[in-house]
């Protein structure tokens, strides 16, 4: 019984996978849909608090979250099963994409396809914002912090800066501002996985070292060490998830081996066209699954110039370079974070971490409401379509049963037809 729950549980992550489109932010309204209100695998409260505690560290977001509930539901098996079975379809796509991406006759026919996905994804992340908003929100202070975030993010909301600066705002301000001030409960001994931490610090000093030693002596394995190095370094300090780190490797592999010191003095760092690096950024967001996995696309880039089976490598190094140092974090973090719980100001900081973050939800729907309904002004009738799109996804998960995959395939054969 126990492994049929763990299959079935298994069978949903891949379902979810090959239909969670919209990021983080739309990858946890149909979290709510699937994992809570149908399969009741968790609590909507149980969700928010594991998102909440995975937006705190670097890496992705989703995935982290994903990773936590397998490890709540199995332990740590189940919780890289899960991680497994949530990458690798959207990383392999995308590292086939990169493959064949020059062989590709008519790129706006597969634009055509997804163009419904992206008002669908703002739907998922409208109904996400719904449930939060009257799920979390319950007392004039948290509604005071809702409002506080939705005020700051949507005024910097370009600033990356300005995401932690929010949630340790909200923190604050809900411990000064509520009544208890005690211990709830005294703490047993908390046993620390001290594993990961020394792992995560490891592979970052082995990797930079290496990627340097390997710059000075030009070598044929240069390319390799600088890959690791790199989409290591991204996945270790990225916060915001795909929205920071696409920008980041813009710059790394387009803007920076263009300038003038970088040509003089560094001729063979990694580089990317930018025509290349666009398809890909455009294209990860209408695929389902991981933002992250854009990983393996920008992995066989790099490697254009190679045979096929340099390319797979370079998707593969990519991806696992990528995931590896927030898997890690969350996995050493997270006991640290549950154990810690049970003090009642670590509580009061929760509950407004929470708050800062539906006011970041709702600034996320603004924004991206906008972009996709109000700048595209030439096109009214895709215009109206985006609307109705929208207003049909939150019905549906707000009024029906319908399973979310039903909605994404109903907008892709709408795409085919229109």
């Amino acid at each position: 019984m126990k492994y049929l729950k763990q299959i079935i549980y298994l069978k949903d992550i891949l379902i979810f996978s090959l239909t969670a489109f919209g990021g983080p932010q739309g990858h946890l309204g149909m979290m709510i849909k699937i994992f809570v209100q149908k399969r009741k695998y968790l609590t909507i409260n149980e969700l928010m608090r594991i998102n909440t505690f995975c937006q705190m560290l670097p890496g992705a977001t989703s995935t982290q979250t994903l990773l936590l509930i397998g490890y709540k539901r199995g332990g740590l098996g189940l919780a890289i099963m899960s991680l497994l079975v949530w990458i690798l379809p959207a990383s392999l796509f995308m590292g086939g994409l990169a493959i064949f991406v020059n062989f590709i006759p008519n790129r706006s026919y597969l634009d055509g396809i997804f163009k419904f996905i992206q008002p669908m994804a703002i739907g998922f992340l409208v109904y996400s914002t719904y449930q939060a908003i009257f799920s979390l929100l319950k007392t004039g202070l948290s509604i005071i912090i809702f409002f506080v975030s939705l005020g700051l993010s949507l005024v910097f909301f370009k600033g990356p800066w300005i995401f932690p600066v929010i949630l340790f705002l909200g923190a604050m301000i809900s411990v000064w501002f509520s009544k208890r001030k005690t211990i709830e409960a005294s703490l047993p001994k908390l046993t620390i996985r001290w594993i990961y931490i020394r792992l995560f610090f490891l592979f970052f000093f082995i990797s930079a070292l290496l990627s340097e030693y390997s710059r000075k002596l030009d070598g044929n394995i240069r390319k390799e060490f600088n890959l690791v190095e790199h989409f290591y370094r991204f996945g270790g300090i990225v916060f915001g998830g795909g929205d920071v780190l696409i920008p980041m490797m813009y710059e790394q592999f387009v803007i920076r081996p263009t300038s003038s010191h970088i040509q003089k003095n560094n001729k063979n760092v990694l580089k990317i066209d930018s025509n290349d690096f666009l398809i890909g950024s455009g294209l990860v967001r209408a695929m389902p699954g991981p933002v992250f996995s854009i990983a393996s696309y920008m992995g066989v880039m790099v490697y254009k110039d190679k045979n096929v089976f340099w390319q797979i490598l370079g998707g593969f190094t990519g991806i696992i370079a990528l995931f590896l140092p927030g898997i890690l974090l969350v996995l050493f973090f997270y006991p640290v974070f549950n154990n810690f719980q049970r003090y009642v100001i670590v509580l009061q900081s929760i509950n407004g971490i929470q708050s800062s973050v539906v006011g970041m939800m709702l600034t996320s729907t603004i924004y991206l409401m906008y972009n996709t309904l109000m700048i595209p002004m030439t096109d009214i009738k895709f215009g109206v379509l985006s609307m109705i799109t929208i207003a049909v996804t939150f019905c549906v998960l707000r009024f029906t049963k319908v399973s979310p995959h039903i909605l994404v395939i109903g907008f892709i054969i709408l795409g085919l037809l229109l």
